[in-house]
């Protein structure tokens, strides 16, 4: 790992790279990009960053939009996408102030590192520990239109059960059937090499993956597994993961989406998160003695958890589509309450994670549309709100569940809380319920307003378009 300015241009003249690529995150969680040629790296890059006008990244208004980058240069790494030989790095962004820059208080890294900064000064721990695991599908075809006379999308894959009777190319005869994916082998698996190259063009960039394999999906959907990493630097492996899946596909003439729900009828593609805390190198979580080995430190931060699960899910899940995979039937989760081994609570303990250190649970809504520096940020201020506040899930009536909750009859599943059943209803729920994320300076008001404001203009403008199911229901009444 380089750490000085004068052991990346080392490196850089050893590998002959050409140019620096620094990627800044935008409000919604997209990276962005700007390049300079690398003689241009240098101390006052260090000093006084790469300028730019943050009015354009979607962040509510500062008194000026000027704001400076500057690189993390312990990120870099070689971008493997691209012709021209070129280091790339991550790092933060600062606000251009007479007296000195400070960093920008909206800025997605600045808010997950002020969110640990917070959890030290409460004394519960010193790191939270987390993996997510990435599912998404791999397509050799999409098209979308969105005009005044046509609203339409179509995707494709030749593994997908509907091209068994396709009689335009020579079809090999293995299809897989709805929701029969997981773990398949190939024939049927036909995006094992890819998901190989994937792992590996990660592991080269510093992230440590614990296993890939096809999921449920029928239709090309995959999952990727990391290990376990701090919240903050697994907030940047997110982002590299996303990245490398998406750039590896379309090398192969294929493309990836982590869409949550992107066809009818399959499974949906989630983002568990995993999660433990740590303490003076020993885990807050364990108790052998407590309800599934965990502690009563644990049990609390899962109250915090279900206490503001509805309006957490307006940061883990802020798309229209993150809705459409919150459904039952589909192993995703949508009863607020926790569990040992059960898919459809919020919450699941795995049973197989028995070690003091392995010891976690994890959260089972969260979905890759989100942005990972504000969801995690925000996952931990609800389990430290949850510690402070001693928030017992089980004596608020939240489980365990220790049962199918899809099996239960129409009258007990009424006695239920469920998570919002709309990107509405959660903005509803962040709107009513937010201070919890300001504690401590970790999430401004101003950008909570800002992304609630933004999101429901996206949701307004989505929920305006008439929708092909529409004509099929009502065209002839």
């Amino acid at each position: 790992m380089l750490s000085k300015l004068n052991e990346v241009q080392d490196f850089c003249k050893k590998n002959a790279i050409k140019m620096i690529d620094f990627k800044m995150i935008d409000i919604s969680g997209r990276w962005r990009h700007v390049t300079i040629p690398v003689d241009r790296l240098n101390e006052d890059v260090m000093k006084y960053g790469i300028g730019f006008d943050g009015s354009n990244y979607g962040y509510a208004k500062v008194e000026k939009s000027d704001m400076v980058f500057i690189p993390d240069l312990s990120s870099a790494q070689i971008d493997p996408f691209v012709q021209t030989p070129t280091l790339t790095m991550i790092g933060n962004v600062l606000v251009i102030d007479p007296d000195g820059n400070k960093p920008f208080d909206q800025y997605p890294r600045n808010v997950a590192l002020r969110a640990e900064e917070y959890m030290r000064e409460t004394k519960i721990a010193d790191s939270m520990i987390i993996s997510p695991e990435f599912e998404f599908y791999v397509l050799e075809h999409v098209s979308y239109e969105c005009s005044p006379n046509a609203v339409a999308f179509t995707l494709d894959t030749s593994q997908a059960e509907w091209n068994s009777g396709v009689n335009d190319y020579n079809n090999s005869g293995y299809h897989i059937p709805l929701k029969s994916g997981y773990h398949i082998t190939p024939p049927h698996d036909i995006t094992f090499d890819l998901r190989s190259k994937m792992c590996l063009l990660l592991e080269d960039w510093g992230v440590k993956v614990k296993y890939h394999h096809h999921e449920v999906g029928g239709p090309g959907q995959l999952e990727i597994e990391v290990e376990l990493g701090n919240m903050t630097e697994m907030a940047d492996k997110t982002m590299v993961i996303k990245y490398v899946v998406k750039n590896a596909a379309v090398a192969e003439n294929k493309t990836a989406t982590f869409l949550p729900k992107p066809i009818f009828n399959e499974a949906g593609n989630g983002m568990h998160v995993h999660m433990l805390l740590m303490k003076e190198g020993k885990p807050v979580f364990y108790d052998e003695n407590g309800y599934s080995g965990l502690s009563q430190e644990a049990h609390w931060f899962m109250g915090g958890l279900l206490k503001h699960a509805s309006s957490l899910c307006a940061l883990t899940n802020p798309s229209t589509n993150s809705f459409k995979r919150l459904v039952p039937g589909y192993e995703a989760p949508v009863t607020i309450g926790y569990a040992t081994s059960n898919r459809s609570a919020v919450i699941r303990i795995p049973a197989y994670a028995k070690s003091p250190e392995a010891k976690r649970f994890e959260l089972r809504n969260p979905d890759a549309t989100c942005n990972p520096y504000y969801a995690y940020a925000a996952i931990l201020m609800a389990g430290i709100d949850g510690i402070l506040n001693k928030i017992d899930p089980h004596e608020n009536g939240w489980g365990p569940y220790d049962f199918n909750l899809y099996h239960l009859s129409e009258e007990e599943q009424k006695k239920l809380t469920s998570l919002p059943k709309s990107l509405d209803e959660a903005l509803d729920a962040l709107e009513a319920d937010n201070e919890y994320l300001t504690r401590g300076g970790v999430f401004p008001k101003e950008l909570l307003d800002r992304w609630i404001r933004i999101k429901r203009a996206e949701a307004e403008a989505i929920n305006r378009i008439p929708h092909p199911a529409e004509f099929a229901h009502y065209y002839d009444l």
